[in-house]
């Protein structure tokens, strides 16, 4: 995150001596990315955040890969991945590359009995069904329909869910995920010009400390394996800490879009980024307001991107046949646009309602088999007049 933030008790001085009512030493941890140059947080625990009782099983999370070169436009239907009772068992990786893993799940049970944490990658959780609380070490946070949970690597967390519908569209980025730099200045604050400020971004405002001894299973995510180790003390134990490095949420609909007299392109609808893709918001918005102005996207070729749109709500106007949990996969290569009819149908348009995420990565992404099993095969039919 480029602002700081601070939550329960921090001594007045990092790595000074921060004592407990009883006179002992808080533990203090820094937990930082890109070594020592990155965004980091100083945090206070309760005991060391080093005991390990038993490193009990190792399994693989890689995904079977069905298609790794193809240059095929897909529609996937996503909703047909179907509910299972545990949050990690629930994701299906259905697109992914070195830098990136596009991940569906419905969950339909909270995380209660174990801990997670992704040491490979940042997760970028958008909530399209379901209410709940993301539990992490570093403070808890609410979120609902329309939600983006950005939780950095390394990380732990449960989460608890309202009930059990719910589905997620998650983007795995081994990459660090950040706020796009063109809205910012040199400090890190957010420009006027940028489509949502630091008041959209909520942090997390409760702290739950746990000091507690006894057997604590934790899984933990490295280089695609799963490792499944207990601890010696309750992961969430933090009584404080302070920095730039914390689980954040943000909702789609605070995103304020830009719009023009003719129509706006892709990069106006820029949400987060890495140096690998971007993550793009398309909102409710009136519709370009020249006399001539056609609404409907005209036709681009990815060249050197390929595109990945999951449709949320509303209506989408540049496609026919879509509903929401749709995922359209567009690879480089090739143009694409507008379906038949979708041109017409826009002009003389005053707005649109629709509500998608995009993802634009800059190297190919393959197809996985829970991608397949879900898949339109006549989709890149679908222009034929």
């Amino acid at each position: 995150m480029p602002f700081y933030h601070q939550l329960g008790k921090i001594p007045p001085k990092r790595h000074t001596q921060f004592r407990k009512p009883d006179g002992s030493l808080y533990s203090e941890q820094l937990f930082g990315t890109i070594g020592f140059d990155g965004m980091s947080t100083n945090s206070y625990h309760e005991h060391r955040p080093t005991q390990v009782k038993e490193i009990r099983h190792q399994y693989s999370l890689k995904p079977e890969i069905a298609l790794e070169n193809h240059i095929k436009s897909y529609k996937l239907r996503g909703f047909d991945i179907q509910p299972e009772a545990d949050y990690l068992d629930s994701r299906k990786t259905i697109l992914v590359n070195s830098d990136v893993a596009i991940i569906l799940a419905a969950p339909q049970q909270s995380i209660t009995d174990y801990f997670y944490k992704n040491s490979d990658a940042d997760e970028l959780l958008f909530v399209h069904k379901g209410t709940g609380t993301l539990k992490t070490h570093l403070g808890n946070l609410t979120f609902k329909y329309g939600d983006y949970l950005l939780i950095p690597r390394g990380i732990i967390y449960q989460i608890d869910f309202d009930t059990e519908d719910n589905r997620l569209f998650i983007v795995e980025s081994r990459r660090p995920i950040y706020t796009p730099k063109r809205y910012r200045n040199w400090f890190g604050q957010l420009l006027e010009h940028a489509p949502f400020c630091e008041r959209d971004l909520r942090r997390p405002e409760s702290l739950e400390t746990h000091d507690e001894k006894g057997d604590f299973l934790m899984k933990i995510k490295k280089q695609d394996d799963m490792f499944e180790m207990i601890y010696a003390t309750h992961p969430f134990d933090v009584v404080g800490y302070d920095g730039y490095n914390y689980p954040y949420a943000f909702s789609i609909h605070d995103f304020e879009p830009i719009t023009g007299r003719i129509h706006q392109p892709p990069p106006v609808h820029q949400t987060f980024e890495t140096d690998a893709f971007v993550v793009c918001s398309f909102v409710p918005r009136l519709y370009d307001y020249h006399p001539d102005g056609i609404p409907a996207p005209y036709n681009h070729s990815n060249i050197d991107s390929d595109e990945v749109l999951y449709y949320v709500d509303g209506d989408f106007m540049s496609r026919n046949d879509i509903a929401p949990g749709h995922i359209s996969l567009h690879p480089a290569g090739i143009p694409h646009g507008p379906h038949p009819g979708a041109v017409e149908r826009s002009l003389g348009k005053k707005e649109t309602e629709e509500l998608a995420v995009m993802v634009d990565t800059f190297k190919p992404l393959m197809l996985t088999k829970e991608a397949l099993s879900i898949a339109d095969e006549s989709y890149h039919k679908s222009w034929l007049e």
